[in-house]
């Protein structure tokens, strides 16, 4: 893995940028600290190297040197997490905390972060708690909101004549909030509804739930290194359902280690690598150049989720929190999804897509189908009191 050097070095060259401080800014400006917190080893740790390495790149294609970030593994573990927050707030004295990955480590993390005065952006989790009745004023979702993914899926599936999904995804507040928001558009009406256990790998319980159950087709949200496991257990069971799922379970690192049993599988994602949007098109590019490999959502939020940091930091220093936070609300900046906007609880308001895995030269691969639900807002604003 390139170090940070030479990747500043590599996204420098690759889009003709320079390595200096852009011209909008003062040559002393005020030093700025984020502090990254995210998942870097054990299971699930290719989401939050992929976010690392999105933000990372963004701040090297910035080429500025008033920024210092500061990356700490949280092991996927709550406590960790919080104990890194704590430090990162009292003894680093950061003014920006992201990069968590999972919901329920976001929720040991953002409420006493924000509380402290420190701005917090998701660039990942969005439980409905933070975007609803716990929403604050320095909490920022670049990415989504946990139900809207599946949300978008729900419907689809609906359109499309489904009448007997089986639903899964583990218990954690991802999982709930994920078949929460598949049933907001679908309905109550599904053939089966199970909650796993977070970081489960065998399936075969499930499996054979699936084939009782009398269901048309499958959806499930099972995001790393479970929905591998989950894919490869029931291409080899014998059900043949057709099955959906929302793009935490079909990222280009999962595709590699499914396989074909994959293809033909449908999923919905508020990104794409082959999404045509300028922006989009040269993160692609950039990042392949980089790293050597294909981007996932995850890298698009975490480049997006620095690319919004950096345009706020033109405008203002979190030092004045009133300037900075109206700067991050109006999200001047150019996102890889396009068009991007903020809800009055700081998520995003935007177009969730479909796409399909299909064979591609290197394996199955995603390709983007169309717009499942255009200008998606959260279903948790009205609790929000911002």
């Amino acid at each position: 893995m390139p170090s940070t050097a030479l990747k500043t070095l590599l996204a420098a060259a690759l889009l003709g940028l320079p390595a200096a401080l852009p011209a909008s800014l003062p040559a002393a400006a005020a030093e700025v600290k984020i502090g990254m917190i995210t998942t870097l080893t054990g299971g699930g740790s290719h989401l939050g190297i992929d976010v690392r390495d999105g933000f990372e790149l963004a701040l090297a294609e910035a080429g500025r040197d008033d920024v210092t970030l500061i990356v700490k593994d949280d092991a996927r573990k709550p406590d960790l997490a919080k104990q890194l927050s704590d430090e990162m707030i009292q003894r680093e004295g950061v003014d920006i905390l992201t990069g968590i990955i999972w919901s329920n480590l976001a929720m040991a993390v953002v409420p006493p972060a924000v509380r402290q005065g420190v701005f917090y952006l998701s660039p990942n989790a969005g439980p409905s708690a933070l975007a609803g009745k716990l929403c604050h004023e320095n909490y920022f979702n670049v990415a989504w909101q946990n139900n809207d993914l599946h949300a978008a899926m729900g419907g689809h599936m609906k359109d499309a004549g489904l009448a007997k999904p089986f639903i899964l995804a583990p218990n954690y507040p991802a999982g709930t909030d994920a078949l929460t928001g598949f049933k907001s558009t679908y309905g109550e009406a599904v053939a089966g509804e199970v909650y796993t256990k977070l970081g489960q790998k065998d399936y075969a319980a499930e499996i054979a739930q699936i084939r009782a159950s009398g269901a048309d087709s499958v959806y499930f949200f099972l995001p790393g290194g479970m929905g591998i496991a989950f894919m490869k257990q029931y291409a080899a069971s014998g059900v043949e359902l057709p099955v959906y799922g929302p793009a935490f379970s079909f990222d280009e690192i999962i595709l590699k280690a499914v396989g074909d049993a994959a293809l033909g599988v449908k999923n919905t994602s508020q990104w794409a690598y082959d999404l045509d949007v300028p922006a989009n098109v040269a993160f692609v590019a950039a990042f392949r150049e980089t790293y050597g490999r294909t981007p996932t959502l995850y890298a698009s939020q975490g480049y997006d989720t620095a690319r919004l940091i950096l345009a706020a930091l033109d405008k203002a220093h979190p030092d004045d929190a009133d300037a900075f936070r109206a700067a991050l609300e109006a999200a001047e900046f150019e996102s890889t999804r396009g068009k991007f906007r903020f809800n009055s609880n700081h998520h995003p308001i935007q177009d969730i897509h479909v796409r399909e895995v299909v064979a591609g030269e290197g394996g199955p691969t995603n390709r983007l189908v169309g717009v499942a639900i255009a200008d998606r807002a959260d279903d948790f604003a009205a609790e929000c009191r911002l």
